[in-house]
């Protein structure tokens, strides 16, 4: 069986270019038979293979039967027909089920929204990202004015309260201004409960935000996405036009190549279904909507904690410090999307810029000070008790010596090390001689104690020598011919 296009060749061949049978079969690549009997046809007409029987023709009528008194599934029309003797297979009776009873798809309508009347939101995830170390998994927060499409997204790696209302609070700061309501999903940030029949309940921090900005919160119903169509559209277009294929190093590369892609894509594109840049109808739209409060709302998610021995408090597996002398106690965290502030009672005893890594550990330089301190003083206590006992002078020589030098205990460190150096007894008799000698300082301990460490070699006995030992010496008579040598070489010269 050849095609339609195959025919008009076979045609032209023979009717224009000339051509006989064996000719046109050899260019087409066809038999000669099938060329023969398609140059004698005057149009193209697809032959129509006869059908076979089936061992399921015998129960079609009672299948549409069926399906038109109850939507059966092709599975419980099996069963039906095995009753009846059907020899044949499962799927011949479902794909003639989808042939009599195609899908239906349901029909929605077309939702209409006045300007400043309604805002969407909705969360999306695209796989995982970098934060430092640590792999996250990527979400994103969608926010999209009805009327104008005007789009606001925000990349997070958690989803929580603080996250939710902080997406919020960013997106009015975006947009410069209120919807009157905001339409969401049953997400549990935002509605606690929702039954069929039922009002929602909301969450009760959401409502405190709400309330703060001036909006009404509105819930689709379940299982009716649809409702927010505007918003999942957005998300979708987040994934295709600016996730797919982009390389991100870190999670912070995301906000300002989203921010661009905001400005210079998303807002100013012609909208398939307005026809307009969401941009040019805000301009429209914002007149409309309600102006920002006077102050932002307090998004931060409370916990209490107790401080752990090393002063730290743990939240999202990650540890921050605490001043020292709170160690062990009960304070409150304040946790933001991006700070961490820790209270005791209203006083606020540190902040620290949340990190999103695992298992890390931050310390401000400022709070293990106490300790250290602490701990100094205990190590001075030590080392003056080591001095006191080395001689039952020695509180007399330091009194007198912290009268004398701006760091006594400079010096009675030293001195202490050098009662390791020389030993307890030479040391203490060190003191009571700088002491008798008003000498106050490590140094000259050091000097006494080395001289008389210094190991001094015995004199040798004196010999003396006798003037007439001297008369005795016996002096070897001169050789005078080396002036005889001397003149005989000037004579030779002149």
């Amino acid at each position: 069986m050849i095609d339609y296009d195959t025919f008009c060749r076979i045609k032209q061949l023979s009717e224009k270019e000339k051509l006989n049978v064996s000719q046109i079969a050899a260019e087409l690549g066809l038999d000669w038979r099938t060329t023969a009997f398609w140059i004698k046809q005057e149009r193209f007409q697809e032959r129509v293979a006869p059908a076979r029987p089936s061992q399921l023709d015998p129960f079609k009528d009672q299948i549409q039967r069926l399906l038109e008194k109850y939507p059966y599934s092709a599975a419980q029309i099996l069963l039906r027909l095995r009753e009846q003797d059907y020899k044949g297979g499962y799927t011949i009776i479902k794909d003639y089920v989808r042939k009599v009873r195609p899908p239906r798809r349901a029909a929605y309508l077309t939702l209409s929204f006045a300007p400043g009347e309604c805002a969407q939101v909705d969360w999306g995830s695209f796989g995982t990202v970098a934060c430092g170390q640590t792999m996250r998994k990527l979400h994103f927060f969608v926010m999209v004015l009805c009327y104008s499409r005007l789009m606001y997204v925000e990349f997070t790696v958690s989803q929580t309260m603080e996250h939710f209302l902080g997406c919020h609070q960013n997106a009015f700061e975006f947009f410069g201004c209120v919807p009157q309501r905001i339409m969401v999903d049953n997400l549990k940030s935002a509605v606690l409960r929702r039954l069929t029949g039922e009002a929602p309940v909301f969450n009760p921090h959401y409502v405190d935000f709400a309330r703060h900005y001036g909006f009404e919160i509105r819930a689709c119903a379940v299982a009716k996405g649809n409702e927010k169509g505007r918003v999942e559209s957005g998300v979708g277009y987040v994934k295709k036009n600016f996730l797919r294929g982009l390389e991100i190093p870190d999670f912070c590369a995301l906000a300002p190549a989203a921010s661009r892609w905001l400005s210079d894509v998303a807002n100013v594109r012609i909208h398939g279904e307005t026809r307009k840049r969401p941009s040019e109808l805000f301009l429209v739209e914002k007149p409309s909507l309600r102006a920002l409060p006077a102050q932002p709302y307090d998004i931060g998610a409370v916990m209490p904690a107790r401080a752990s021995s090393t002063f730290r408090v743990t939240l999202d597996t990650n540890r921050y410090s605490v001043p020292a002398e709170y160690a062990g106690m009960q304070l409150t965290v304040k946790s933001y999307p991006d700070r961490v502030c820790i209270y005791s009672g209203d006083k606020l005893v540190a902040r620290h810029t949340r990190s999103y890594e695992r298992h890390r550990d931050f310390e401000h330089p400022d709070h293990p000070k106490v300790l250290l301190a602490q701990r100094h003083r205990a190590r001075e206590q030590k080392i003056y008790a080591r001095f006191i006992g080395l001689s039952h002078k020695a509180d007399e020589y330091y009194r007198r010596l912290a009268e004398r030098r701006l760091n006594p205990y400079h010096h009675v460190q030293k001195i202490v090390a050098l009662s390791e150096i020389y030993g307890t007894e030479p040391v203490a008799r060190a003191i009571e001689d700088s002491l008798s000698l008003e000498a106050f300082s490590s140094e000259y301990i050091a000097n006494i104690c080395e001289q008389r460490a210094r190991v001094h070699e015995e004199p040798g006995a004196l010999h003396l020598t006798r003037k007439s030992d001297l008369l005795e010496l016996d002096i070897p008579e001169p050789d005078l011919s080396i002036y005889d040598k001397h003149d005989e070489e000037q004579d030779d010269k002149g």
